[in-house]
């Protein structure tokens, strides 16, 4: 496969489009946060999120987490581009994996060992509330569709009910292998969320593009979007669908094998049963075989996706009649008071805050015609995952909290800070750390 990462991109072109991007998106974001302060309580209670966009609360603080989050972001800062370019890319991928969770670990620990971290899924909305009762997992899978509505007496918890049981069962087998309690459902959270960093890269390096990988590394590890990977199960669904996109891209080598491509769609399969709006991540696919310039892998990918539905099916849970019960369950709830005409761009605004200025002030190289003409698989990845977050904005079943769950698509956009010039690489990333280190310590954020 031929390497597309040199597409004409003069290293100074393009600088006044980066600044006024990153401008363009800190005014979105800016407004966001400001609308809600001076509209009338009535309708700011509505939104319920206390520090709109965002789902949390204001509240200035710092932590033990602080000093070494500030000693993480300087290293990178200094040090990330230059050693992102020059190590052996498996060395690079075990270091980026790693320096994300810290940086993600150390953010968490802003807000303390128990409140940002350990007991972040153990809230009586979350997935854990419900492990305990789960004793028999195929009946739980049977009768999962009829706890989706509420106010039943046995009605799921707010998170069980608006996802598939994939996310139930993944927790609950963690329980069974002896990792009970928040502390090890965080770590797990973190562990795979982080890992959908290197997922990113090992896509650009399979579609041809390492270079492209390299360049976002230390962007990636930055990204604001390291204050939900290590608090939120989206964190997992991240991990899961990033690692689809990768197996998938490897398929797409020459030397690409069916059974990685089964893999790959497997995972997919699987992401659909951790959350419904993952149907979305058919874009990133797609990209990624236009980008591959071959459609081998689809048949054996959609083999393996039909395999994991089939036996969600075979075990009683219907994935259709689930989504339908999920959006009257959607409208049960708060969602019916939040208002579409704030959130169908606060939760654009929520995006920006998780993927950082950087990225924000990039897009426009990205999605440039040369890149684009030239099937950049890193432009490609990066209008896909700008499709399909537009696409869920217009859905209109994701009012607030989008910085969370939507980090399966965001991931993906932050791969277009790899097209911002080298020589101001560490102006940016100082950037990207300000902004994450700066909502870390004045929102306390609810996940």
């Amino acid at each position: 496969m031929h390497d597309v990462t040199e597409v004409a991109n003069p290293p100074r072109a393009g600088i006044r489009g980066d600044i006024i991007g990153a401008v363009a998106g800190a005014a979105l974001v800016t407004a966001a946060f400001v609308v809600p302060r001076i509209a009338s309580k009535q309708w700011r209670d509505s939104l319920y999120a206390g520090a709109a966009p965002l789902f949390g609360d204001w509240l200035p603080h710092i932590g033990w987490g602080t000093v070494p989050a500030l000693l993480i972001a300087a290293i990178v800062v200094m040090y990330g581009a230059e050693l992102a370019a020059r190590l052996p890319f498996r060395r690079l991928l075990v270091l980026a994996w790693v320096t994300t969770i810290g940086w993600a670990f150390c953010l968490a620990m802003v807000d303390g060992w128990q409140r940002g971290f350990a007991g972040r899924l153990t809230d009586p909305n979350e997935y854990l509330h419900e492990v305990g009762g789960v004793t028999d997992i195929p009946a739980m899978l049977r009768g999962f569709s009829d706890r989706i509505l509420d106010f039943q007496p046995d009605s799921w918890t707010t998170h069980v009910s608006g996802h598939p049981p994939g996310a139930l069962l993944f927790f609950v087998l963690l329980d069974r292998a002896g990792l009970g309690g928040g502390a090890w459902a965080g770590l797990a959270c973190m562990l795979i969320g982080c890992s959908a960093v290197v997922a990113v890269a090992v896509a650009l390096s399979a579609l041809g593009a390492e270079d492209r990988a390299r360049a976002a590394l230390p962007f990636l590890t930055l990204a604001p979007a390291a204050l939900w990977l290590a608090v939120s199960a989206d964190a997992i669904f991240a991990g899961v669908t990033a690692w689809a996109v990768a197996l998938l891209a490897i398929a797409a080598r020459p030397s690409g094998r069916p059974i990685v491509a089964a893999a790959a769609g497997m995972l997919f399969g699987f992401g659909i049963y951790l959350s419904y709006g993952l149907v979305l991540m058919a874009i990133p696919a797609v990209a990624v075989l236009i980008a591959g310039r071959t459609m081998r892998p689809l048949l054996p990918a959609l083999t393996g996706a039909l395999a994991v539905c089939v036996a969600f099916t075979m075990s009683g849970f219907w994935w259709v009649d689930g989504y339908h019960l999920v959006v009257q369950r959607y409208y049960q709830g708060i969602a019916s008071e939040r208002p579409l005409v704030y959130w169908s761009w606060g939760n654009l605004a929520a995006t920006v805050c998780s993927v950082g200025a950087a990225t924000v002030g990039a897009l426009h190289r990205a999605l440039s015609r040369n890149a684009l003409r030239a099937l950049d698989p890193t432009a490609l990845l990066v209008v896909a995952s700008l499709c399909a977050i537009l696409i869920a904005d217009v859905s209109g079943l994701s009012k607030a909290e989008t910085e969370r769950i939507w980090l399966p698509f965001a991931i993906w956009l932050v791969a277009a800070t790899a097209f911002l010039p080298k020589s101001g690489a560490r102006a940016w990333l100082a950037v990207q750390a300000l902004g994450t280190l700066l909502i870390a310590h004045t929102i306390l954020t609810n996940w």
